[in-house]
């Protein structure tokens, strides 16, 4: 291979459901860039290895999906301020012999959410965030930044759930109270906003098993799987005539300062990406 084509790709597991690929190729034929953006697979007892494997291999760096953004974390040499305030990493950008370890998916969010909500009437108000993954806390984090004041985490894992608050309550400016999963008629009283941070819903998993009933009628739903399009979560939260949204715009807003850092251009074209994603998952 030419020494001037740039690698990068995306990591994790499952790995075939990502639209990574997709849309960095997307941007890189449209800014006429000679690279390649690949799918990795590997498990969590490999991922280590496999970073370092990729990082000879002469790659940019690469993108961590589920179930490794903790991971990533840890194993960065140095961390942004966004990775260091979550503690988990969704980029790791290759430079030399260091690994920098970096959290876009709270930018990602935190735009999309501008773009699908009346992110203004959020200020000093109340959200709740299903899961205790790297999603969740990169959900916490953005909501935030939001002006959300108080922000309830809820997790079938309770002690996961109390570490994350442990750990990022100190470093957001909202109140992060964690919740027990059987306690979910409490946590969404009163919450004008819900963030579904899990996998529960993703291509070939189960749906996310959650009434909605207990959620204020005007309440809006977000959930950060986008694949399908149009997750059984979304499907019940517009039946019932919430406003609800994919994940797809952070998708595409957490990939562009990923593809800057590995290609060298930030891309400007979000619609037509987004467009080219939406295409993707009719086919």
């Amino acid at each position: 291979m030419s020494a001037g084509v740039r690698l990068a790709g995306v990591i994790g597991f499952p790995i075939s459901h990502s639209l990574s690929p997709r849309l960095h190729s997307f941007w890189l034929r449209q800014q006429g860039i000679c690279g390649y953006y690949v799918p990795i697979a590997s498990t969590t007892e490999n991922f280590s290895e496999s970073v370092r494997i990729l990082q000879q291999a002469g790659f940019a760096g690469v993108n961590v999906t589920v179930p490794h953004k903790e991971s990533a974390y840890a194993l960065a040499d140095r961390l942004d301020s966004a990775a260091q305030t979550v503690g988990a990493a969704n980029l790791l950008v290759f430079n030399e012999d260091k690994i920098e370890g970096w959290n876009t998916d709270v930018a990602g969010l935190r735009e999309s959410l501008k773009e699908e909500f009346d992110t203004p009437s959020f200020a000093e108000s109340v959200a709740a965030v299903l899961g205790t993954g790297g999603a969740a806390r990169a959900a916490v984090a953005a909501l935030s930044e939001l002006g959300f004041l108080e922000i309830r985490v809820l997790g079938r894992n309770v002690p996961r759930a109390q570490n994350l608050v442990a750990e990022l309550g100190p470093r957001v400016r909202a109140s992060v109270i964690a919740f027990d999963w059987e306690n979910w008629d409490r946590a969404a009283a009163g919450v004008p906003l819900l963030i579904n941070a899990t996998s529960a819903g993703m291509h070939n998993t189960a749906a996310l098993e959650l009434s909605l009933e207990p959620l204020p009628k005007t309440a809006e739903v977000y959930d950060l799987v986008y694949n399908p399009l149009e997750t059984d979560l979304v499907k019940q939260a517009r039946s019932r005539g919430h406003r609800a949204a994919g994940g797809l715009g952070m998708l595409v807003h957490q990939a562009a300062p990923a593809f800057q850092s590995f290609f060298g251009v930030l891309p400007a074209d979000i619609r037509g990406a987004r467009a080219e994603l939406e295409k993707a998952l009719a086919e």
